[in-house]
Order: structure tokens, then sequence, then C-alpha cells
């Protein structure tokens, strides 16, 4: 038996987001039409208008996957037991090797784009950032997401500096805003001056001049 409509939609979002997800890192944002969307996808226009207003809310969601998997991710790495003393890390940036990484610099790892699946999605929302500060009601219904984004993301390294002995010296969400522009801007540096770039040292600083050790009053909190 045919599927209903209600059961081909996820299947259709998923075609639909899968190929302009493809199509945004091959061509970019504003050179990918509809048109090519539903090609690449083997679909019809009607099938993206129903699931979709345009290519911006169509973005969105694939913003909403990518920050769903990867504070899933950041959750468990944060979580994720210490390595024993005499692991291989190394004190001064708090780096070991396979799951010994520390939670901290596993954000790093992450969100700065380490991975050529994570450089790919930079280039693409960087793009959109860039089309939403053009677009003010683009630029709105983006700031609803990264806030998002941003709340995961305090949460996220408040549990990894607890795992380092830290805590916070600011608001966590603060915090967070101020990481995730420390990260976009070096992993903006990595890809035109090349993986030279001493991220992994600024970090630790930028980490130990936000934060602090955990005290006598912060335990149980």
């Amino acid at each position: 038996m045919p599927k209903s409509p209600t059961r081909r939609r996820p299947l259709t979002r998923a075609a639909l987001t899968d190929s302009a997800l493809a199509l945004f890192t091959e061509k970019g944002f504003h050179a990918t039409s509809i048109s090519d969307i539903v090609e690449r996808a083997g679909l019809t226009r009607g099938a993206f208008y129903s699931n979709y207003r345009d290519k911006e809310e169509l973005f969105l969601a694939l913003y909403d996957a990518h920050t769903e998997r990867l504070l899933s991710e950041l959750r468990e790495a944060a979580t994720a037991p210490r390595p024993e003393p005499g692991s291989g890390t190394d004190s001064a940036s708090g780096t070991g090797s396979g799951s010994g990484v520390h939670p901290v610099m596993q954000l790093h790892e992450r969100v700065t784009g380490r991975t050529p699946q994570e450089r790919q999605w930079f280039m693409v929302s960087m793009e959109f950032t860039l089309h939403a500060a053009r677009h003010p009601e683009v630029a709105r219904a983006l700031a609803v997401h990264e806030n998002r984004l941003t709340e995961g993301l305090a949460e996220v390294v408040t549990t990894a500096l607890a795992g380092a002995g830290r805590r916070p010296d600011l608001d966590p969400e603060d915090l967070a805003r101020l990481l995730v522009a420390a990260f976009e801007g070096l992993t903006a540096r990595q890809l035109v001056h090349g993986t030279g770039e001493p991220t992994e040292r600024l970090l630790t600083h930028l980490m130990n001049a936000l934060s602090a050790p955990l005290g006598p009053s912060d335990e149980g909190q």
C-alpha cells in the first residue's frame, strides 16, 4: 500500500534537507535555488512548499538539527570520565589522547570545525548569518535559534568546567556567547591561515580568564 501523506512527510523533509545541505555546501546558500533543491531530491516544488515556506525556513531546520546533534555530542563529552594521572594528558592545555581529551577541549575541537563536516557547516552558516544581517526579519528568526544553542552550550560548559574543578566566573550564558564568538573567529582564522594557528593555547588562556577554581562554597550547587 502507498504511504499516507502523514507518513511520507518525514521522508520528504529529510530528502529536502539532505539535498539542501549538499547544495549549500557545494554552491552556497545564495547560489542554490529551490528548483535546484527539489531536482536533486527528486521531488516537486509543491512538495517543497508543503513543508517549508522558503529557503530560510529550510536552513533553520538544518540549524536546529545541527544544534541538537552538536549538543548531544558535547553533553556526552562533558560527562565523560576524566583521564587518570599519567595517562598522557597535557596539564597546561588540558588535552590528551583518545577519550582522555578534556571535555572543554572536546567542545573546542567540535565547535571550531576540526572535522571536514564542521568546517563545511561553518561556511554554510556564516553565509546565512551575513544574509540574515541584511534582512532584519531573517535576523530575528535566526536569533531565536541561536539563543537555544547558547542555552545548551551554557549547560555543557558549566558541566565541563566542573569536571575540571572550575566554575564560570560570569553568567554561564554570557560565557557561552563569548566562547561561540571566539570559536567562530578561531575557525575563520584557521580557514585563512591554516591549522598552525595556536588555537588550543588561546582557548586555554580564555578559559582560565573566564573561570575560577571551585571552592567550598560551590559544593552541592
